[in-house]
């Protein structure tokens, strides 16, 4: 796949061009899109901050891969993913914002101002920086896994668990996050089978212990999924257990849902050298504020939340983000 995008080199309306060798210079930059990217985008815009947003890889985030959003407020029907962070878009172009295809490619911060390098050829100097690139789930890298993609497969139960009332499920992995999880799903579905790699779990001695107390949560020890099965849905899984092993099985279990717990993974690595991260990557930002280690640069979004990871929380800290940005250039001027 070609990740190199077509640019935009126009600027905000009203605004000259950059001529070639250099840097457009904007207020607000926003790099990466979904709910804080362009909640972040429309309170920018309000502001007459002129916010510039580049979409990065994944135009709309992760929602654009969830085919159903029924806890989004406003929705009281529910909506696809992709339908709104459409609908998102539109909003924050219609306050102004330019929104571009391109992927940030290095940055450089300093003092006054900080300078991002797009699909390593466009330069914009941008007195603020919103950072709103997101996170990606891990995932087993199975086929099926692409194949049922919005269709029994998941990597958010709080967000989809709600599809699977009254049925059988599956949650791989055996960390404190698989376990929330699995005791989340418990409370909505019929049967929730844990998988696990090993013969013993990650997670905390607390966590296990009320894994244990939940008599709806099946653990499955030293399972490793070998693929899934189904007619258009997910309606089973096929696991090798005790791999390597003088009684090594293949088994399948008929399911429903098949749910990824094995971690995300912050999309913050061309900032790691000068922003600061926690250990995982996720970026840390000042107490409540989206305010990170330099000045200028704010975080929003699920490159800095590795708690919730919702899609109305990523929207609340977008908000939070222009607001810090505005008020920082207001300070500033």
């Amino acid at each position: 796949m070609d990740f190199i995008k077509q640019l935009n080199t126009e600027g905000p309306k009203g605004a000259p061009s950059a001529q070639p060798g250099e840097a457009e210079k904007v207020k607000c930059l926003i790099i990466g899109s979904g709910p804080a990217g362009f909640t972040a985008a429309i309170y920018a815009a309000r502001a007459n901050l002129s916010p510039v947003m580049y979409e990065g890889l994944q135009p709309g985030g992760q929602l654009t891969t969830t085919t159903e959003v029924e806890n989004f407020p406003g929705y009281p029907k529910g909506i696809t993913g992709p339908e709104m962070m459409e609908e998102l878009k539109a909003q924050a172009m219609r306050f102004g914002t330019d929104v571009r295809w391109g992927l940030a490619t290095a940055v450089e911060f300093s003092e006054g101002a900080h300078r991002v390098t797009i699909d390593g050829i466009k330069v914009v100097e941008a007195e603020t920086i919103i950072i709103a690139t997101g996170a990606e789930a891990q995932y087993l890298g199975l086929p099926d896994e692409k194949k049922y993609a919005g269709s029994g497969v998941s990597a958010c139960a709080t967000c989809d668990g709600f599809f699977y009332r009254g049925k059988d499920v599956a949650v791989v992995g055996g960390g404190d996050t698989a376990l929330e999880e699995a005791i989340y799903l418990a409370g909505l579905c019929r049967k929730v089978y844990l998988i696990v790699r090993r013969d013993q779990l990650r997670a905390s001695k607390v966590m296990q212990d009320r894994v244990h107390k939940v008599t709806n949560i099946e653990i499955l020890w030293k399972h490793q999924t070998k693929g899934l099965t189904g007619q258009g849905v997910v309606e089973g899984a096929v696991f090798i257990k005790n791999k390597g092993e003088a009684n090594e099985e293949e088994v399948t279990i008929p399911i429903d849902g098949f749910f990824l717990a094995i971690g995300h993974v912050p999309n913050s690595g061309i900032f790691k050298p000068m922003i600061e991260t926690d250990e995982v990557g996720y970026i840390k930002t000042i107490g409540v504020t989206s305010l990170t280690n330099i000045p200028g640069v704010f975080a929003c979004g699920d490159v800095m939340d590795p708690l919730y990871r919702q899609a109305v929380t990523a929207a609340g800290s977008g908000c939070k983000a222009a607001i810090d940005a505005e008020r920082y250039l207001s300070e500033k001027h």
